[in-house]
């Protein structure tokens, strides 16, 4: 179990301690329910063990619209066997009895709209989370949630993609805590076997605005791909290439380890020595 100061949120002591290790974060998406909750809790657990250093656990939803096929196909499932909101804040209140590594949720509005965006945030907070990514939710637009997540010293995470201009960058600078994640393609997210090649100089650019950690993501899949974004930025996100194993091996009681498996051989790519 990792173990983070108390007086730090564990998503800025992660990425301090990381930075001294000469480490980029690995942070790894999964979809909570799929193919169960339970499931979702060994896994989370496994990639843990195996080098993930942030998980960003995503609320299934009908229409995932900036998601992939992957991706939608997770909710999908997870919705087809009940996951539901509730269900997903018990899973993550249930994960943090056995570990604290910081955990992102991952998912869009209007789910959380009609779970009610106070109940939500106390909710959310009870349970364990550290921050909140909402996918179509521009910064302003998103006054009276991050009302309540401040309420409660949840971060609010925000995108940038690379068709935001040094006006943009400035304006999620301003709201933005935890870190800013940025999209290294334009679409949907899905395993790419190239990535984009100029994310080092829009990063660079973002940096003359924020202090923030960035994390990279979209389309990231290989040891290879972790290791080229590592150059430049301070987390890598990885999340189709994942979920895909989880569906290819969902019936197998060895998944978990498989997962592990896998997350242990990225991480190799996030280390920067």
């Amino acid at each position: 179990m990792k173990k983070i100061k108390k007086n730090n949120s564990r998503l800025e002591e992660t990425f301090r301690v990381l930075k001294e290790k000469g480490e980029t974060a690995l942070i790894t998406f999964i979809t909570a329910g799929d193919p169960s909750l339970q499931k979702t809790k060994e896994i989370v657990l496994e990639m843990e063990k195996s080098g993930a250093d942030i998980v960003e656990l995503g609320i299934p939803f009908s229409d995932p619209m900036a998601d992939g096929p992957t991706i939608q196909g997770s909710s999908e499932r997870a919705l087809a066997r009940g996951t539901k909101m509730a269900g997903v804040l018990k899973l993550l209140s249930e994960i943090r009895k056995k570990t604290s590594i910081p955990v992102v949720l991952f998912g869009y509005y209007n789910p959380i709209f009609n779970y009610g965006l106070k109940k939500f945030s106390k909710a959310a907070k009870k349970a364990g989370a550290d921050g909140l990514l909402v996918v179509d939710l521009p910064p302003e637009e998103s006054g009276d949630l991050k009302k309540e997540l401040d309420c409660v010293e949840l971060d609010l995470i925000y995108l940038l993609t690379p068709t935001s201009d040094e006006s943009r960058m400035r304006v999620v600078s301003k709201v933005a805590s935890g870190f800013i994640y940025y999209v290294s393609l334009t679409g949907v997210t899905g395993a790419r076997k190239k990535v984009a090649s100029n994310v080092s100089s829009s990063i660079k650019k973002l940096r003359r605005f924020t202090k923030l950690p960035v994390a990279v993501g979209f389309g990231v899949s290989t040891t290879e791909q972790v290791r080229a974004f590592s150059k430049c930025a301070d987390g890598v996100v990885v999340g189709s290439a994942i979920v895909n194993l989880i569906a290819k091996e969902a019936a197998s009681k060895k998944m978990p380890r498989s997962v592990g498996s896998f997350i242990a051989k990225l991480k190799k790519g996030a280390k920067r020595s």
